[in-house]
């Protein structure tokens, strides 16, 4: 097996990026989700409701990360203003709002107001401990520092599938080659070179995975979630992918071979 794709996602909900390898620090991938949106009442705001949030582009300038609004422009984000509680998920977190402008040009493009906010390195959101008791961080990620997923498990669902869709409606962080489709649900723990990944959680999928990443609009059939519902449903939900936290830390380049303990 190997690693067959890398991704970061800069601005949880927005466009991810595909790279060649990335770094690893407490929070998980090196800048993955350390920005997010929240609405007027500082609650998180995705996809789910918003899928033209697909549109909005990322990337990174250094340290900084800077976002394209489609009819707006680009924009870098800064934080600047007064730390406050935002909530996502469960979790109200300390956060950063970033600058006006940003936020007020991603506010026109959504129809709402919206401010960028930013996890600073001294904010814990804890990674749930039912799942994980070692006293791990997450950043504004779902649940977990990473989720990995298998391209022979895309490959089965398209074959299902009247139009195929690609990886990227998943929003993984690592995607494995080399294995049989569905194997993941059984793995524990990857060794990927230097780097420990211990897989704690199946991944329960939404609504998100119907948007079109170059479209952010969703199918209108529902599709790929209708057809992975009819096979894939569990305790824990319709399930994609796994989730993980990270043993080492280190770095992760796409073909690092990996193995399974």
């Amino acid at each position: 097996m190997n690693v067959h794709a890398l991704y970061l996602y800069p601005v949880k909900a927005l466009a991810g990026i595909a790279v060649e390898s990335f770094a690893l620090d407490d929070f998980g991938p090196v800048g993955d989700r350390r920005w997010m949106i929240v609405d007027d009442k500082d609650r998180f705001v995705t996809q789910r409701a918003h899928p033209e949030l697909a549109l909005v582009g990322t990337r990174f300038d250094g340290n900084q990360v800077v976002v394209t609004i489609p009819g707006e422009g680009e924009f870098r984000l800064v934080p600047d203003g007064e730390v406050r509680e935002v909530g996502v998920w469960k979790d109200n977190v300390s956060a950063v709002p970033g600058n006006t402008g940003a936020s007020e040009a991603l506010s026109r493009y959504c129809g709402k107001p919206v401010t960028f906010v930013y996890m600073a390195d001294d904010a814990f959101r804890r990674v749930d401990p039912d799942r994980v008791p070692a006293y791990r961080r997450v950043s504004f990620a779902d649940g977990y520092p990473f989720l990995v997923t298998n391209e022979a498990s895309l490959g089965e669902l398209n074959s299902r599938l009247s139009e195929p869709v690609e990886m990227r409606r998943f929003r993984p962080n690592i995607v494995i080659s080399g294995a049989e489709a569905w194997e993941e649900d059984l793995w524990e723990t990857l060794n990927i070179r230097n780097i420990s990944l211990s897989l704690v959680k199946p991944c329960s999928r939404c609504i998100v995975t119907t948007v079109d990443p170059d479209t952010g609009v969703r199918s209108p059939d529902g599709q790929p979630l209708k057809t992975l519902t009819s096979y894939r449903r569990t305790p824990d939900g319709v399930i994609f992918g796994v989730n993980g936290v990270h043993n080492t830390q280190g770095s992760l380049s796409v073909g690092d071979p990996v193995s399974l303990s």
